[in-house]
């Protein structure tokens, strides 16, 4: 069993690179499907999520060569299953993202419900919805979700709620529909952007991706492409975070500013220095910490991806500080682990309030799922003393060469390799 040790009580300082998008890569990969020829993809993050895809394409008959850690060279001329296997699809979400590609490309797709993060009820309904609307079957059996249509056509859909997911999923089956698809109000994130970008670079017609609505006018036959993956803006947020909250001075580098301006505008408002450059921000916390409310809503609101980690860091403010989850019904399961640590933090529902200034002391802990790990890891940095987290799967599969990166920032911390026969004997 693996577990991060982290012997908190320094500042963060020096610079650290930003790797690829995971949430842009985890649909891009999918994407590759829908060009029956090469793709070569840089910037790909090295991150367990998008290890498990590329095992998925090359199950499905693809062949995947890896050029170098960044970047991959997908050729998807063969493509001969449209299933995606439980065992490979069991541990994460994105692979639904198979079902909008293979549905478009091969007229049918099979993929095992998805997994992933466990933060309450995450449905797919919308994503059903939509390709039934273009004419498909989908049917939910033994855990499978199968799809069917002999042909796709185009068609005006209007989702429900804002989904990333659902939006990604629909914009991928669209792309050879028959005539055209509107789709309304849709998510704007920078990485439904990115999957625009990329599949208008293998042929697609898409039009208006980062706005309410967007425009896929089907194509008949589309073509690998050669594209590189936005930084990720998760990642950076997050160690922006952790370097405000050990009061550091520190560079994120390859990173967009204006990705990030969600996140920035709240650490300014906690008393944290932001200096923006062309691909890089400055992160500089001289004062203490104020109090803040921060409340996650959709793009270009306060991503919900950042809410753990900016509640580990208003662990160490002055005052009370409100968190009000937006987006998610239960994204609060982290919360627990941070009050073993001495956190002070009621949640009530979908809020939760911290009362900052509580004396954290060191203690086990789990990364309940993967951004609750990253604030697992940032309160472990602010504490005197070893923090033990277990269950680091989940930080890995969103995180790429997390110890190396802050190490590079002067963290004291490492990864240490329990055998789980020992731990059987000791109980």
């Amino acid at each position: 069993m693996k577990k991060l040790v982290v012997s908190g009580g320094k500042k963060l300082c020096g610079s650290v690179s930003i790797g690829g998008a995971k949430n842009a890569t985890v649909a891009i990969l999918p994407a590759t499907v829908l060009g029956e020829g090469v793709s070569i993809i840089h910037n790909i993050p090295n991150v367990n999520d998008v290890s498990l895809e590329l095992r998925m394409l090359e199950e499905m008959g693809a062949k995947v060569r890896l050029i170098d850690k960044k970047t991959v060279e997908i050729d998807t001329t063969n493509i001969v299953s449209p299933t995606v296997s439980y065992e490979l699809a069991k541990n994460m979400r994105a692979s639904y993202y198979f079902l909008g590609s293979l549905l478009a490309r091969m007229g049918t797709a099979s993929v095992s419900m998805p997994g992933g993060c466990n933060f309450g009820v995450r449905p797919i309904d919308q994503h059903i919805k939509g390709f039934e609307l273009m004419g498909a079957t989908v049917e939910i059996e033994k855990g499978m979700i199968n799809a069917k249509s002999e042909k796709l056509t185009g068609t005006h859909i209007y989702f429900d709620v804002v989904s990333v997911g659902a939006t990604m999923n629909v914009m991928l089956a669209a792309c050879k529909a028959d005539g055209l698809t509107i789709l309304e109000n849709v998510a704007k994130e920078p990485h439904i952007v990115d999957l625009a970008n990329y599949l208008n670079s293998m042929g697609a017609e898409i039009r208006g991706a980062g706005t309410d609505i967007i425009k896929i006018r089907g194509v008949k036959e589309m073509h690998g492409a050669e594209y590189t993956i936005i930084p990720d803006q998760i990642e950076a947020g997050t160690y922006m975070t952790a370097v405000a909250a050990t009061g550091g001075n520190a560079i994120i580098e390859n990173v967009i500013p204006k990705h990030l301006e969600s996140i920035t505008a709240k650490l300014r408002s906690a008393g944290v220095t932001i200096e923006e450059g062309d691909d890089w921000v400055r992160v500089n916390r001289v004062e203490p910490l104020k109090a803040i409310n921060v409340t996650t809503m959709p793009h270009p609101g306060f991503p919900t991806d950042m809410q753990p980690q900016i509640a580990a860091m208003l662990l160490g403010a002055e005052g009370t500080s409100i968190i009000t989850e937006g987006v998610w019904d239960n994204r609060f399961k982290y919360i627990d682990e941070l009050v073993r640590l001495g956190a002070k933090i009621t949640v009530d529902g979908k809020v939760a309030v911290i009362t900052g200034g509580a004396q954290l002391t060191a203690a086990p802990v789990k990364a309940t799922d993967l951004r609750g790990g990253a604030a697992m890891i940032i309160a472990g940095l602010c504490i005197d003393g070893i923090t033990e987290i277990e269950e680091i799967v989940h930080i890995e599969r969103g995180y790429e060469d997390v110890v190396e990166k802050f190490r590079g920032l002067g963290a004291d911390i490492k990864i240490i390799d329990t055998p789980d026969e020992i731990i059987a004997k000791v109980i």
